[in-house]
Formats: C-alpha cells, structure tokens, sequence
C-alpha cells in the first residue's frame, strides 16, 4: 500500500534538524549524562520551561537520540558519546556551522539551484578571507579528529624519521597536528588565508606542536609552497573545484614534493553508482549549493585527476567508521 510518511517526514525535515541543533544548545544531553533524568531536572538544568523540554525530549526519543523510560529519559550511546559535554568525543560544535545561515540560504530554492546548475550566491565563501571559514574551522574540527588518526596511521605507520608536511586548506588544522603529534620529527607547513590560520594556531599551540608548526597565509593556487615535502595533505578541499582546475593544482602539488614524496587526499567518495553510500552520495548536493562547479568525485574520477597530473594511480582507504576516504599516490 503507498504511504506518504516518507514524503511528510522529508518536507517536514527542518523540525528534526532544529530539535537537535535546539537540545545542543540547550544542553540537554550533558544534563541528562549528569543526572538529570526527568522533564524538571532536565528544565532546570537547561533554565528552561518545562512544557518545552517535556516536548523536546520527547521528539528526541522518537528521533532515536534519547530512550524514554516512564517519565525518565537516558542517552543513547550514539549521543553519550558525541553530544554530552562530558565526553572527550563530543562533537556538538557542527550545528553552528552546518545549521547555520551560511550553509542554509544556499538551500532555499532549491528548484532555481537545480535549474542553473551552480551556486546562486556564484560561490560566496570561496572568496579570500571569508568568515564562514573561521565558523567552519571552529565548529567543525572535532569532527576530524578520528579521520586524522586513521590517515595519520596509514601513511605514518611506525616513521618517526624527520618529515615535512604541506597541510593545504588546513583549516583548524587537526590533520597536520595529528601528523605532528605522532612524530616528534614532524615539522607542519600549514596552508590558508590568514583569518583561518589563526585557529589552527591555536589548535597546535593547545596540542603542543606549536614549535613545528609554520604557516604560509593566502590562496593555495597562489602562494609559493616551497619544496622538499615528504608528504603534501589536502583534506577534503578537491571536490570545491572542477576536475580541470583540480589537475592543475595537483601539478603545484608534485612540483613542491620531494622526489619519492606522496600526496594523501582525503575526500567524500561516492560508489561509481552515485547514491551509495548515503553520505558521500548526498555530499554533492552540498557541493551544488556552495561551489560554482564543484562535486563528489568519484575513486576513478579522482584517479583520473592525479594521473592526468604526473602520479602513479593511488591506493584506496576507506576510513571506517567515518564517511572519508583516504588516496595515498606518488610521483610517476
């Protein structure tokens, strides 16, 4: 029998996204991982109404973050362990920049965004020095921590040698600290415009690789990297551009590699069937609203880039349990 349950939860989707962006701010997660298990302990520790909580945490429970038990609710260990302030994995910072109006206006017409084909803002945010990157670099960084481990792992293994790294669009930098952090003979080249930088500095100085920790502000098709670098990192900064100017780029890239270097990009990859898996899939809407050509790309597609731009065909990673994926290629 048709249902339109999925056609009445999807229109109505910004009710969801608003409860849980509302419950992080209110931080209603946290009081509930200290104790406060019913709706007035809730209200009190969030100074909230209690009509407003009792609806709210209800809507959680049916949207699968909190169990209701009686009239006591508890965490899910989903939201245990990314939502409560007391865990060190907590990553409620993302709403600020995923739910914010920077990312949202791009999405309000949608039917006029399908029919041009490209952003209709004509790409704000990829403009020099723009603020949403500072907003981005903050809320988002937590976020990145266990895939810089994962990538960290593959391409360090057990090399404590000296090694410098190019960290390019470094954002809150945690892909390059981590490099740092697990070799002490690391020495980080991070690159941004300058407003973003300043975040990244703080990140390393917070995670004491400050010392080996340099930066060079400005565009990364623009500035002069240097040469020499054992590894360059470019996290998820490929699928901003098109495949013409991405290939350009990485020929920057191998000019500014030693010459038994290594490129490790990290990117959102969808299946060759372009809707699995779901979050890779879903990432090129996001890439349709923000960019003027930009996309998922996917493995062959980005293949195709670093051979077409001098390096061997690259290894895959796939960084379970996150949606990356990790491609490690050399020189040709």
């Amino acid at each position: 029998m048709p249902s339109p349950d999925l056609i009445m939860e999807t229109l109505g989707g910004y009710l969801r996204s608003s409860c849980l962006k509302g419950a992080i701010e209110l931080d209603l997660f946290t009081a509930i991982d200290e104790g406060a298990k019913s709706v007035s302990a809730i209200a009190a520790h969030c100074r909230a109404s209690e009509r407003g909580v009792r609806i709210l945490s209800d809507c959680l429970a049916v949207m699968g973050f909190v169990v209701k038990s009686g009239e006591e609710y508890s965490l899910t260990p989903d939201s245990a362990a990314f939502l409560s302030r007391r865990s060190p994995m907590y990553i409620g910072s993302i709403a600020h920049f995923l739910n914010s109006d920077y990312v949202m206006d791009r999405f309000r017409d949608m039917a006029e965004l399908v029919r041009q084909g490209t952003a209709l803002n004509h790409g704000e945010g990829l403009e020099p020095e723009h603020p949403m990157w500072v907003e981005f670099a903050r809320s988002m960084g937590p976020t990145m921590t266990l895939p810089a481990k994962l990538i960290a792992e593959i391409v360090l293994r057990a090399d404590q040698s000296p090694m410098k790294i190019l960290d390019i669009a470094a954002g809150h930098g945690i892909y390059g600290i981590t490099f740092a952090a697990r070799n002490p003979n690391v020495k980080i080249t991070a690159v941004d415009w300058a407003i973003v930088l300043q975040v990244a500095k703080e990140n390393a100085e917070r995670l004491g690789v400050s010392d080996r920790y340099e930066t060079i502000p400005g565009s990364a098709f623009d500035v002069d990297f240097g040469s020499g670098y054992d590894v360059v990192l470019i996290p998820n900064f490929l699928h901003h551009f098109e495949p013409g100017v991405n290939e350009q780029f990485l020929r920057k890239v191998k000019a500014a590699l030693a010459p038994d270097g290594r490129v490790a990009v990290v990117e959102f990859v969808p299946n060759p069937d372009r809707v699995s898996p779901p979050f890779p899939a879903m990432f090129s809407m996001m890439m349709l609203g923000s960019t003027p050509r930009g996309d998922a790309y996917t493995f062959a597609e980005l293949e195709s880039m670093l051979t077409k731009a001098g390096f061997q065909p690259p290894t895959r990673y796939d960084l379970l349990p996150t949606a990356s994926t990790l491609l490690v290629s050399g020189c040709a």
